[in-house]
C-alpha cells in the first residue's frame, strides 16, 4: 500500500459525498413541504461534513499543502473522481428519492464495513457515517414506498426514475487494482462483497412499493477514471464560483 493509494481512495469517498451533499443542498427552500425541506437539507449537511472530514483526510495524506478547500474549490471536472449516479441532476423528488434510496442501501453496508478498517481516520469517520446512513436509509426508503404505494402519478414517475438511475447503481461495486490492494491491505472495502445486502434491502423496499426491479440491460461507469457527464461541469460551475471569481475568500 502507498500513500498514494490512499490519498485516491480518501479523494474517491471524499468527491462522493461531496457531490451528493450539493445536488442535496439545491433543495433547500425547495421541498416539498417545510418539514421535508428541512429533512432534505440536513442530510445535506451530513454529506457535506462527511465530505470535509475526508477531503481533510486526503489532503494530509498528500502533503501538498492543499486543504479540503483547495481540493473541493480548485479541482476540474476530469480531476473529480465520484461515482457517477451522484452527479446526476436532482430532477424531481421522485428522481432524488429513487437515487439516494439506491445509494443509501449501499452506504449502511459499506460504512459499517469500513468502520473496521486498520486506519483509524477512515474508521472513525465510518463509524460516524453509518449510523447517519442508517437515518438516511429510512427516510428514503419511506418515502420510496409511500410514493410506488401511493397514487397513480406517484408510481408512475418514481417507476420512470428508477429506470432511469437503475444503470449508475452498478458502478457502486465497481473495483479497481487501487481499491484491491487496498483490501488486501485491510483498509478499503470489498465492495463486491456488499451487493448481497444491497440486493436483499433493494429487493424488500421495491415489493413493499410495489415497483418492479429494473433489468441489467445497461450499465455505465468512469466517475472513478474522471470520466464524467456533462452535468458535474455545472454542477462545479455553480458550486466552485465564488473561489474562483475571488480567490483565497475567506467568510
Amino acid at each position: 500500500m502507498s500513500e498514494r493509494d490512499l490519498f485516491e481512495y480518501a479523494l474517491r469517498l471524499g468527491d462522493d459525498a461531496l457531490t451528493l451533499g450539493h445536488r442535496l443542498s439545491e433543495w433547500c427552500s425547495n421541498g416539498p413541504y417545510l418539514e421535508e425541506d428541512i429533512a432534505l437539507t440536513n442530510i445535506a449537511l451530513d454529506h457535506i461534513g462527511r465530505a470535509r472530514m475526508l477531503l481533510a483526510y486526503a489532503a494530509k495524506v498528500e502533503g501538498a499543502g492543499r486543504d479540503e478547500d483547495q481540493l473541493a474549490y480548485l479541482r476540474d471536472c476530469r480531476e473529480f473522481r465520484n461515482l457517477l449516479i451522484c452527479e446526476l441532476p436532482r430532477g424531481d423528488f421522485g428522481d432524488t428519492i429513487v437515487r439516494h434510496f439506491l445509494i443509501d442501501a449501499f452506504h449502511v453496508p459499506f460504512f459499517g464495513a469500513l468502520a473496521r478498517s486498520d486506519d483509524p481516520t477512515l474508521a472513525g469517520i465510518a463509524a460516524k457515517a453509518v449510523k447517519e446512513s442508517r437515518y438516511h436509509l429510512r427516510h428514503s426508503s419511506g418515502w420510496l414506498v409511500r410514493l410506488g404505494d401511493g397514487t397513480g402519478e406517484s408510481h408512475a414517475r418514481v417507476g420512470a426514475a428508477l429506470s432511469r438511475v437503475w444503470g449508475y447503481s452498478h458502478e457502486l461495486f465497481a473495483t479497481d487494482e487501487l481499491e484491491t490492494r487496498l483490501a488486501d491491505a485491510g483498509i478499503a472495502v470489498d465492495r463486491e462483497a456488499l451487493r448481497a445486502p444491497w440486493n436483499q434491502t433493494v429487493n424488500e423496499v421495491l415489493a413493499a412499493a410495489g415497483l418492479e426491479r429494473p433489468g441489467d440491460d445497461w450499465r455505465i461507469e468512469g466517475g472513478r477514471r474522471g470520466d464524467h457527464t456533462e452535468h458535474l461541469g455545472y454542477l462545479l460551475a455553480e458550486l466552485q464560483f465564488l473561489q474562483r471569481a475571488y480567490p483565497g475568500l475567506q467568510w
